[in-house]
């Protein structure tokens, strides 16, 4: 007898769901602060995959807060899958045993209790991802079924503004709400009418205006006091040896010090190169407040933002032609595409790690810390699916001797991967490594792969304060070990280097020193900074720029 297969079992199961939240949610599907916590409890079961908002800045914390609330004899082992994990609530739902499993892209300030965690087997791992991987599986295996999302606004119907920072939040409604999911939103206000819908009403289930403004973290300011003049040298390299003799114009800046300089020497140290126009003419990059010299120079055609930064409001607000910005006029910003443009758009990214092995594989996660990848294996790797050209993308696959190995004499291009540090770093810890901790936290969280954020083979050039390593030029891996090795000073790895195969090496083009790129060390000081300090870059922006309490020191 042939058995009627149900084909709606999500939809019913949601529907018992919300008939048991039913008497929590008002008018506008509006919710109390008060009925927050059993909301959740009536909409969660245990088991289920869990989205809370957590991006690189804007954070649904009221409601990450809420969910470290309800009882865990009845909710219990969640399966976290979000793409950031930077608030302490986002951890305590696991020392709570309200959450079991966490699959995410980004640690943050929480990187070290991650790893403690993981040691201590109160998390379990899924995987360390990239954003765009992650936001593919919230699509496949990773559905979340119930997200819990932030917005600045939401109108008397329930639809949401999301404002200045978007970010992740399209994408984890969607993903949740078209496979029958169940959305909660917590707004700064509820208001008559909204500047501009960016998720309509329909696409959320309850909302409730939180007792304060969401947090939000100005994760990509830095202040231009903090510049080393170590920082500059590493920048003029940068700039004379890698973008002027590339030409590249498309490029993501990771966050650091180092690319930071870079966008404060592009008006002085780049236009003496004479690369305005040829160069860094068109960036996916959130609004660094580090780029308004570079922006009133004229370097900038344009901006695509994964988020935004708090205090550039104005400036982004009033710069249009750089910025995307929706008609209400504020920045339209939205990572899944911003990464996607990271991914396959980009000549160029340019980021820095905490570990690099002799082979070049880096890494940002290590024992004691999981500091996660974010979108840097998106951008830090060469997407064979590209199929379009630029003279800086066809010259660096040029230059690589194996490129053709597999595919006799067609020719492809190859996408610039720097990777910039200083050969210490933090508390004097060794850039480079002989072997990564990554392989010791495989171990400790029982995982098939030691997590890497670039693989060597994607890395084309390294920067140190020693000088430029060409790996695009390395004819073979040993080739590439002894240019490690040149670049990596005075470390476990460095101290390999033999002076005559450096000598060859440079020789060949294949590292260049500061000296070799007719660079003078001295003359890397902060007075070649297009802005020195927080309160110039105020100047720059004509005051439309509004630093943070934190970054005022005048």
């Amino acid at each position: 007898m042939k058995v009627e297969r149900q084909w709606n079992t999500l939809e019913r199961d949601t529907a018992q769901r919300m008939e048991a939240a039913a008497r929590f949610i008002g008018p506008g599907k509006q919710v109390k602060v008060e009925d927050v916590v059993p909301l959740l409890e009536a909409v969660v079961r245990p088991g289920d995959k869990v989205n809370v908002e957590g991006n690189n800045q804007k954070q649904a914390d009221f409601l990450a807060e809420a969910l470290c609330k309800v009882d865990p004899a009845k909710i219990h082992d969640l399966h976290m899958v979000q793409s950031s994990v930077p608030l302490a609530a986002h951890l305590d739902v696991f020392e709570k045993g309200i959450a079991k499993k966490l699959d995410f892209a980004f640690g943050g300030p929480q990187s070290g209790r991650v790893a403690t965690f993981i040691r201590e087997g109160k998390l379990e791992l899924g995987a360390i991802h990239t954003y765009l991987e992650l936001f593919g599986r919230y699509c496949l295996d990773l559905t979340p079924r119930v997200s819990l999302i932030c917005a600045y606004e939401a109108d008397r119907e329930g639809n949401l503004y999301t404002g200045f920072n978007t970010e992740d939040t399209p994408v984890i409604v969607e993903a949740t709400k078209f496979r029958k999911g169940i959305v909660i939103a917590q707004v700064n206000k509820i208001v008559d009418k909204l500047p501009r819908v960016d998720i309509p009403a329909d696409w959320i289930d309850a909302v409730v205006q939180s007792p304060k403004p969401f947090f939000i973290e100005p994760l990509f300011t830095r202040d231009p006091g903090l510049v080393t003049e170590r920082h500059i040298l590493l920048a003029m390299m940068c700039l004379k040896g890698i973008y002027g003799e590339y030409g590249v114009k498309r490029i993501n800046h990771g966050i650091g010090f180092l690319t930071s300089a870079i966008e404060l020497l592009l008006p002085t140290y780049g236009e003496e190169l004479g690369l305005k126009g040829k160069c860094c003419t068109q960036l996916v990059l959130n609004p660094h407040p580090t780029m308004i010299p570079a922006i009133e120079s004229g370097w900038i055609e344009a901006i695509y933002c994964f988020g935004g930064e708090l205090g550039m409001e104005n400036y982004v607000r009033a710069r249009s032609d750089v910025f995307f910005t929706g008609p209400d006029g504020s920045l339209r910003s939205n990572r899944a595409l911003a990464q996607t443009a990271g991914h396959y758009a980009l000549d160029m990214f340019i980021g820095s790690t905490l570990q690099i092995d002799q082979y070049g594989n880096s890494s940002t996660a290590t024992a004691n810390r999981v500091a996660g990848f974010g979108g840097a294996p998106n951008m830090g790797c060469d997407a064979k699916g590209r199929r379009h050209s630029t003279d800086s993308w066809l010259k660096c696959g040029r230059e690589v001797p194996s490129m053709n190995e597999l595919i006799g004499d067609m020719p492809r291009g190859k996408r610039l991967v720097v990777q910039g540090m200083e050969t210490f770093g933090e508390g004097r810890a060794p850039a480079f490594v002989d072997r990564l901790d990554a392989w010791k936290l495989a171990e400790n969280a029982k995982l098939d792969l030691p997590p890497v954020m670039i693989y060597g083979d994607d890395v084309t050039h390294l920067v140190t304060e020693e000088g430029i390593a060409y790996l695009n030029r390395c004819a073979d891996l040993e080739t590439r070990m002894a240019a490690i090795r040149a670049v990596a000073g005075y470390t476990e790895v460095g101290l390999r280097a033999k002076p005559e195969e450096t000598k060859r090496l440079r020789d060949d083009g294949i590292v260049k020193t500061a000296a070799d790129l007719d660079i003078d060390p001295d003359t890397a000081t902060r007075d070649r900074l297009a802005a020195r300090n927080m309160r110039e870059l105020v100047d720059w922006s004509g005051g439309l720029y509004n630093p943070p309490a934190r970054f005022r020191n005048w």
